[in-house]
């Protein structure tokens, strides 16, 4: 559906306004839908976010630096995110071997096994591919790559 039927408005100053509220409304309708999906196993967006950092980088750790530098969201307080995924017994951390003063996050088993289950539960091709071909969702990308320069 076109935006403006979405949110009940045509009045746009020119194109590249209407494509920022289109991109704010979609970034919403999207993350609705993951919400949605994570909601049954009791992880936010940005947990999700961190546990797939952590699987990337697993068996090695990671620090709360380098999942600040990856993470989606960069407002996101990682710290506090990390501690309440230690508290689900999804994530363990250790105390640096080499800095005492440093500490080590590694996903465990649990987590391992939440995101096995949200890799066949959660499809994003299932999302997007109902509305949009593989070769206009490589479009998209490449759009959103040389929006952002």
């Amino acid at each position: 559906m076109e935006i403006e039927k979405e949110i009940y408005s045509n009045k746009f100053d020119d194109n590249h306004q209407k494509a920022v509220v289109n991109l704010i409304y979609t970034y919403g309708w999207v993350t609705n839908i993951l919400k949605g999906m994570l909601h049954k196993h009791k992880i936010t967006l940005q947990q999700f976010n961190i546990l797939r950092i952590l699987r990337g980088q697993y068996p090695a750790p990671s620090t709360i630096n380098l999942l600040k530098e990856r993470m989606l969201d960069k407002m996101s307080d990682a710290s506090r995110i990390v501690e309440r995924l230690v508290q689900k017994g999804l994530v363990r951390r250790y105390v640096n071997k080499n800095d005492r003063r440093a500490v080590d996050i590694i996903i465990s088993q649990e987590g391992l096994d939440i995101l096995k289950k949200l890799d066949h539960e959660l499809s994003i091709k299932e999302i997007l591919g109902n509305n949009l071909s593989d070769e206009e969702a490589g479009v998209l990308s490449a759009l959103l790559d040389k929006l952002r320069g």
